[in-house]
C-alpha cells in the first residue's frame, strides 16, 4: 500500500520536509521513494504541492497520512474532516469544548427528568388528597336492617291444594 507523508529534510533546527508517495513499510529515510510530490516549510509555512500527482495518487489506492491528510484538506484538495494527530493528553480545544456540551446536555436532561418525576409525585399526591375528600364527602351509609330466616318460625310455603 503506497503512502503520501512527510520526509524530513534540512539541517538541525531548520527543518524542511518532502511530501513523497512512498509504500508504507518504507521508513521516512530510506530514500526509496516512489514520487516526490511537493515540499513544506514549516517556519514560514510555505507549501508546494503538485495538486494533480496527489489526486492521482489517492486515485490510485495511495493513502495520505493523518499530518498530510490535514495540509490536503485545509488546502481545500479533498473534501472530509481534519483528523486529530494529537496525543489523547493534549486533545484539541475543539473536543474540550464537545465534552462540555456533552456534559450540559447530560445536566439538562438530568434536571428534566427530575421535573418530570417532580410533577409526577405532585399528581399522584392531589389524585390521593381527592380521594381522601371524596371519601369524607360520601354519606355515611346505615347498614341495613338483616331480615333473617328465623329457624324457630316456620316457613311459610305456598302449597298447592288439588280438589
Amino acid at each position: 500500500m503506497l503512502k503520501i507523508r512527510m520526509q524530513r529534510t534540512g539541517r538541525i533546527n531548520s527543518p524542511s520536509y518532502r511530501i513523497v508517495v512512498v509504500e508504507h513499510t518504507e521508513g521516512p529515510k530510506t530514500g526509496n521513494i516512489v514520487e516526490k510530490v511537493g515540499t513544506y516549510d514549516p517556519k514560514t509555512k510555505e507549501k508546494k504541492l503538485d495538486a494533480e500527482r496527489i489526486k492521482y495518487w489517492l486515485s490510485v489506492g495511495a493513502q495520505a497520512s493523518p499530518t498530510v491528510h490535514n495540509m490536503l484538506v485545509s488546502l481545500g484538495m479533498i473534501d472530509a474532516k481534519k483528523i486529530n494527530v494529537l496525543p489523547k493528553y493534549k486533545a484539541p480545544v475543539d473536543a474540550a469544548a464537545e465534552a462540555e456540551k456533552a456534559a450540559a446536555e447530560k445536566e439538562a436532561e438530568a434536571a428534566a427528568k427530575a421535573a418530570a418525576k417532580e410533577a409526577h409525585d405532585a399528581q399522584v399526591e392531589a389524585e390521593k388528597k381527592a380521594a381522601e375528600e371524596k371519601k369524607e364527602e360520601a354519606p355515611a351509609e346505615t347498614p341495613a336492617e338483616e331480615t333473617k330466616a328465623d329457624p324457630a318460625k316456620p316457613k311459610e310455603e305456598a302449597v298447592a291444594v288439588k280438589e
